[in-house]
């Protein structure tokens, strides 16, 4: 299983017992013999073992037989270890060790007492927050309980009785992962590890390793996927069933949480778990930082599409967008019945509908006429307003556009069972060959069109659609402004209203300016 020290008081090999799994194939190991000097002596191992090994797994330090000392002194000389992908991580690991340290004023590590069992090795979330105040110099309890959520959303401190991985300021238990766990080991589980982890579970008759909803599904879909290879699955989870079964209580408890923890990393409870095609999606916060491989050629090519995309996009300045918003509140503000008093009043707070009345009526008010200079889409949002802009065109002989445009709408709320039949009826009237009301749509359109009438829906028409609208607000409109049938609605007899309050009544009186 490896090498001996090589000195006279150590024929101990390295076995199992004293391999902690997270060691690199090749380690510096300091001997500490009593024959001899310390000195670094290199050790061959067997390569770190998969996770069917987690019950050999241990977070607190282990005396080695040989005369080792604690696992402190073994260093990793692997070069992965001190890639740039482990360096972010590094900063947090150091944390997370200080916590843990009680004799360097880290939190108290205690086993707290329940209704019917003890649970071990496990602190409170306040007490963590605390600690992290006091030591990171934070004096907002927010920073502090966002500081702990980002560790425990990397998996580093968990809570013993959660899938979801956050820090809470208050009694709530958790639980420090071990370091075998720890991201800067650069993991990329497998499914099938998944899949044993789930198999396992459903072996053990405990209502704490019962299945959650998500991961009873995303056992049914792995089941599914590894249908060929499930019974080798089924006998891997039971193998470690039965390593777990002569472990003590206490530990087994302990790593049954660690391991529980370290998927709800790696397979969380959201929209980052397994899909049907049972294909693993990472979750965000875990994609490593470091590339797998070399980007090739076609990857650099779509970088410089995406960036070029990217520039062309239309930007604006943070200052011109706050203008437009401001404009556009300071132009509705009169319209807005919360906040400017308005006649009629706002229904919602006088128990007066006249207001509904009158937004109902044909016959439009001088502020709602107003409104229709606004914006193409506010004429043709109120029906007097498309009412007027019809009789318009009518008068100009360019009704077509607007009759287009009108018909596609009625369109999209028909009942389904007559979608068809009237998608091909507007074809026949507006855009067929030799249409009675034919319109003026660009190559591009006509070419969408004619394919999504194909199989037509309600949406078929929404190109031609777009672009006769367009055409209406860039030419239609501009002249619908300026004509004599918007001037004469605008300078009409303004309707005032006087409200004469009486006791439990309401007096409306119609006058004229």
């Amino acid at each position: 299983m490896g090498q001996v020290c090589g000195a006279a008081c150590c024929p101990v090999a390295l076995t199992d017992e004293i391999y902690p799994p997270y060691v690199s194939p090749t380690a510096q190991i300091t001997c500490t013999c009593p024959s001899l000097s310390p000195s670094v002596v290199t050790v061959t191992l067997l390569a770190p073992k998969s996770l069917s090994a987690f019950s050999h797994l241990q977070g607190e330090p282990t005396q080695a037989k040989s005369g080792l000392k604690y696992l402190g002194s073994v260093h990793n000389t692997e070069a992965t270890r001190t890639s740039l992908n482990s360096l972010p991580s590094a900063p947090i690991e150091d944390i997370v060790t200080r916590i843990q340290d009680e004799k360097a004023g880290g939190v108290a590590i205690r086993t707290v007492k329940s209704f019917l069992s003890k649970i071990p090795s496990v602190v409170s979330g306040s007490e963590i927050v605390q600690w992290l105040m006091k030591n990171l110099f934070t004096e907002d309890p927010a920073e502090a309980i966002h500081l702990g959520s980002l560790i425990a959303a990397h998996g580093y401190i968990f809570p013993i009785s959660d899938h979801v991985l956050t820090l809470k300021d208050d009694g709530t238990l958790y639980r420090f992962q071990s370091p075998y766990f720890w991201p800067s080991n650069c993991w990329e589980p497998e499914n099938t590890d998944y899949a044993i982890y789930l198999c396992k579970r459903t072996m053990q008759n405990k209502a704490r390793l019962e299945l959650a909803d998500y991961e009873a599904e995303n056992l049914a879909r792995l089941q599914r996927a590894f249908a060929r290879k499930w019974e080798f699955i089924f006998m891997q989870a039971e193998a470690q069933v039965k390593i777990d079964r002569k472990k003590d209580k206490a530990e087994r408890k302990i790593l049954d949480s660690q391991e529980r923890a370290f998927w709800d990393v790696h397979r969380p409870v959201s929209v980052y778990g397994v899909p049907d095609d049972g294909q693993s999606q990472p979750s965000p916060v875990h994609i490593s930082s470091q590339p797998t491989r070399k980007p090739t050629k076609e990857d650099v090519q779509k970088e410089i599409t995406f960036l070029n995309i990217q520039l062309d996009r239309h930007c604006m300045k943070v200052s011109k967008v706050a203008d437009s918003l401001m404009s556009y509140t300071e132009q509705f503000i009169e319209y807005d019945p919360f906040v400017s008093a308005m006649e009629p009043p706002n229904p919602w707070i006088s128990d007066d509908t006249s207001s509904w009345d009158l937004e109902a009526s044909r016959d439009p008010s001088q502020q709602r006429v107003k409104k229709w200079g606004f914006s193409l889409e506010e004429a043709l949002k109120d029906p007097a307003g498309r009412d007027q802009f019809l009789k318009f065109l009518e008068s100009e002989f360019s009704s077509e556009n607007l009759r287009f445009w009108l018909a596609v709408q009625d369109l999209k709320r028909r009942p389904l069972q007559e979608v068809a039949s009237r998608a091909h009826e507007i074809w026949q009237e507006f855009l067929a060959e030799g249409a009675p009301s034919s319109i003026n749509l660009d190559s591009h359109s006509y070419e969408r069109t004619s394919q999504n009438l194909k199989d037509p829906g309600r949406y078929s028409y929404e190109d031609a659609q777009e672009h006769i609208f367009q055409l209406m607000k860039s030419d239609s409109y501009a002249r619908f402004l300026r004509s004599n049938i918007y001037q004469d609605l605008l300078l009409a007899r303004k309707k005032c209203r006087v409200y004469v309050y009486q006791k439990d009544t309401v007096l409306i009186i119609d006058d004229a300016e």
